[in-house]
């Protein structure tokens, strides 16, 4: 059991209560929390947080997003992937002559899989009406919302990559700019849009007059989208994948997500006793950033959509096989690992949990931030940039192919012991991910730290090309020092404020939860 101890920094207090609802963004909360006041469960409260953060934080997500969700439905453990698929037209021969993905633009977006998401959990498990949960949602688009201060940061920061689109000006850039901390932001278009989604329950998205105005939106700015590619989307309900940590058991969805990266980290990390080293120390912070950079190592190296995998990835995390990973771990030294060889044998993330015990893990996301730079006329959809996912390495098992879904940074996470549930929790961010889920699970198993100090804590980031970025100044003097010594490449990270993600997290309590959110970000947790 984790102690109530709070020694770092923090803007805030965990929350105890019988029904909880955690996001990124106070309204959002505001709606999950609404949602459970009426009568609905777990799955009802996510859903319309995660509908009304596409409104109020779409510097993250919208409703060309895609989604995976985990979720304890009192019985047993659930996955969902929601992500969408390459179009029939993106051969590799589309991008030749390209270095690598597009990150913006029609080339960059595979078809979009959030909203059906919302439509396979609310008819699966949800209690209210399906148009209910898009009540806040739909009022904040047409009746506008005050803009909180770390969304606005993050419009702010990204508006100049965007302004050559200028649907995409005109939609989110009014008066030429982003709109600043407590200005009121709307857009109507949106709530027409998600009025159609929920009088159709997501059918017009994918088979009715909002696909056919996507497609001829790509069409129209020679993209390859057709209508047949909306049609043919599908979400797939999945047995997560999961390891033995310390009692505890880690749960994430399979690839196509990075998941497995956080699994093979504490799959390592159970090699070494991390409990006896100081946390935020320089031994405990050098063994979770080697074993970090050899997950990655073999996530870059393998993961696809699993029907292109050169094996089974199962195969990952075989006890021998990590156990041989944490042995290439050298104390004194730091590493650029090279994949191993296994042998056959910007992002919204929100949790829910209601007093009848149903826990939800909820993630959804643009990629990068606002996502392609696409929106579609009239419509108030900004599409996702998943698509930049993929690899045009040739013989790649991530080459970029029709109907094919790329590698995916956004993984929702859960844990158990003893076959219950304890935890629903993630951290947004990009490669942020994993690196958040393996540093949430060990603060709270190895060093006993509650929810709301383990997302309070110093955080450091391996980089696409295994440098390190720290929180330096939440660090003790010397102990980044130490690790320079040791061979890591410290470098200072490319945007301090929002480069560490965001956590959200709901522990299992034996009367109610104990709920924590990160101060890196607007939101909260709420309940009652």
């Amino acid at each position: 059991m984790f102690t109530w101890d709070f020694p770092y920094p923090s803007q805030r207090m965990p929350l105890l209560a019988k029904n909880v609802v955690a996001t990124s963004q106070p309204l959002a909360a505001q709606a999950g929390l609404q949602a459970l006041a009426r009568g609905g469960n777990a799955v009802d409260a996510a859903l319309a947080a995660a509908i009304t953060l596409t409104v109020v934080e779409p510097t993250a997500n919208g409703i060309g997003s895609d989604a995976f969700a985990i979720l304890w439905d009192g019985e047993k453990l659930v996955g969902l992937n929601a992500s969408g698929r390459a179009p029939a037209g993106w051969t590799p021969e589309r991008f030749k002559g390209h270095a690598e993905m597009p990150a913006k633009g029609w080339d960059a977006v595979t078809v979009p899989g959030a909203v059906s998401a919302w439509v396979a959990l609310s008819q699966r498990y949800g209690k209210l009406p399906f148009p209910d949960l898009f009540q806040a949602a739909i009022r904040y688009a047409r009746d506008g919302f005050m803009v909180s201060p770390i969304t606005a940061m993050s419009w702010e920061r990204q508006a100049p990559n965007f302004k050559e689109f200028s649907e995409f000006a005109w939609t989110f850039l009014p008066k030429d700019r982003a709109p600043r901390a407590g200005e009121r932001f709307y857009c109507p278009q949106q709530a027409e849009t998600l009025e159609e989604i929920a009088a159709t329950k997501g059918e017009s998205f994918y088979r009715g007059k909002l696909a056919e105005r996507i497609a001829l939106a790509s069409q129209a700015d020679e993209g390859a989208h057709t209508v047949e590619d909306f049609a043919a989307h599908r979400c797939d309900w999945v047995e997560p994948l999961s390891v033995e940590y310390r009692g505890y058991r880690l749960h994430e969805i399979p690839p196509n997500g990075q998941g497995i990266v956080a699994l093979m980290a504490l799959g390592m990390l159970r090699h070494f006793d991390l409990a006896a080293l100081p946390v935020d120390g320089a031994d405990s912070l050098h063994l979770q950033i080697e074993a970090m950079k050899l997950a990655f190592a073999d996530a870059y190296r393998y993961v696809s959509d699993p029907a292109t995998m050169e094996f089974d990835a199962g195969l990952l995390l075989a006890d021998d096989y990590l156990a041989a990973r944490a042995r290439a771990i050298d104390m004194k030294r730091a590493q650029d690992p090279p994949p191993g060889e296994p042998r056959e044998g910007g992002t919204i993330y929100l949790t829910a949990a209601d007093a009848n015990g149903m826990m939800v893990s909820y993630i959804q996301s643009n990629y990068k931030g606002f996502g392609s730079g696409i929106v579609v006329p009239g419509t108030g959809i900004s599409m996702q940039n998943r698509g930049s996912g993929f690899s045009l390495k040739p013989g790649h098992p991530n080459l970029v192919g029709p109907g094919k879904r790329p590698f995916q940074t956004i993984i929702p996470g859960f844990l158990t012991k003893d076959g219950k549930p304890v935890m629903s929790f993630g951290v947004m961010g990009g490669h942020m991910q994993p690196q958040g889920h393996t540093q949430m699970v060990t603060r709270i198993v190895d060093y006993h730290q509650n929810p709301q100090v383990a997302t309070d804590g110093p955080r450091w980031i391996v980089n696409a090309d295994f440098t390190v970025s720290f929180e330096t100044e939440r660090f003790a003097p010397g102990v980044i020092d130490e690790l320079k010594a040791r061979g890591h490449r410290v470098v200072e990270p490319e945007a301090a404020m929002f480069g560490f993600g965001g956590a959200q997290l709901a522990w299992r309590l034996d009367d109610g939860y104990c709920a924590g959110s990160d101060h890196r970000k607007d939101g909260h947790a709420v309940g009652f």
